[in-house]
């Protein structure tokens, strides 16, 4: 008997322990809502002799960073071999650090994740919705469910490198239970 309730008792915390965890990240809105939002959002690269990781990422716009022309949004497509990536000066070997605000139309739960070449972490009203520390084409990072809990602006921040070859930075997001879609320029600011 006493192993039947240990049993019971080990799932039972098993199922509580999942449900905990299966909650959305509850995003925390930016406070004071900003005005004069200028459309798109800041850049500052930094240009190491290589970069295979966030940490490095990190470390590199720590020992030089300058500033580059906003950037319009989160859509940019997979650019061609030799093709400048995002708005930087170089087409590899590329480190941003890119911050501003994404409008949140509508409250609820949303789905949201982010197509990258190569590494990315993306933080929205406080919480780390998107994260791939490595190497890939452009690719899907793991879809992040969140909690909107009012309509507004919520605070962007973004690391992303990318080392060879092509490159790519697009976010997605969707109510939850309907496909996501691109986020359109026009919901980032800065």
């Amino acid at each position: 008997m006493f192993q039947i309730r240990t049993g019971v008792l080990t799932a039972a915390a098993i199922l509580i322990s999942t449900l905990v965890s299966a909650a959305p990240l509850k995003l925390q809105p930016a406070n004071p809502q900003p005005s004069g939002v200028k459309s798109g959002l800041s850049v500052r690269y930094a240009y190491p002799q290589d970069v295979r990781t966030l940490s490095e990422a990190s470390s590199a716009l720590k020992i030089s960073a300058e500033r580059g022309r906003a950037l319009s949004g989160l859509d940019y497509r997979d650019t061609n071999e030799g093709d400048l990536t995002l708005t930087s000066k170089r087409a590899e070997h590329v480190v941003a650090s890119i911050k501003g605000y994404v409008h949140f139309d509508t409250p609820g739960v949303h789905n949201i994740d982010f197509l990258t070449n190569d590494g990315i972490r993306a933080k929205i009203g406080g919480k780390v919705v998107g994260k791939f520390d490595g190497r890939q084409t452009c690719d899907t990072t793991i879809m992040s469910e969140v909690e909107v809990p009012v309509a507004g602006w919520y605070a962007l921040d973004i690391l992303y490198f990318q080392r060879y070859g092509t490159s790519c930075l697009h976010m997605r997001m969707g109510p939850k239970g309907k496909r996501a879609g691109w986020m359109p320029n026009k919901a980032f600011g800065h």
